[in-house]
């Protein structure tokens, strides 16, 4: 494939190589089966087709996000219930804010790597 000399997205994650360069898919195809659980990342259809995953851990990404957010929302009114100093449900509460901030960028960068192998991502 030849080099290309595109701009790439500012979501575009720093362990995938840019799009048209050497070997970029299988950089891509490796930072895309770090986000899936790993029973799923040696699943053959998985590994021979990218765009295949890439939309799973696309999904992946939204269920994590789905479950930061419920984590975040229910943390003040069920956290206190467990025992927990003040102090911790702070912590926790941060901590939740900051995973889902994560969890959002990597959706784009998913998105963004998905749109390069030719589909249109998962993302909603």
């Amino acid at each position: 494939m030849p080099i290309t000399t595109t701009r790439i997205s500012p979501d575009w994650p720093c362990q995938v190589k840019q799009p048209g360069s050497y070997d970029w898919e299988r950089s891509a195809a490796k930072w895309l089966r770090e986000l899936i659980p790993a029973r799923y990342a040696s699943y053959p259809a998985l590994i021979r087709h990218p765009v295949l995953l890439a939309r799973h851990a696309g999904l992946q990404v939204q269920q994590e996000i789905r479950v930061a957010r419920t984590a975040l929302q229910t943390a003040r009114a069920e956290l206190p219930m467990l025992g927990l100093p003040e102090s911790v449900i702070e912590h926790t509460i941060k901590l939740y804010a900051a995973e889902l901030l994560q969890l959002q960028h990597i959706a784009r960068s998913v998105r963004a790597v998905s749109e390069a192998l030719g589909t249109r991502g998962t993302g909603r």
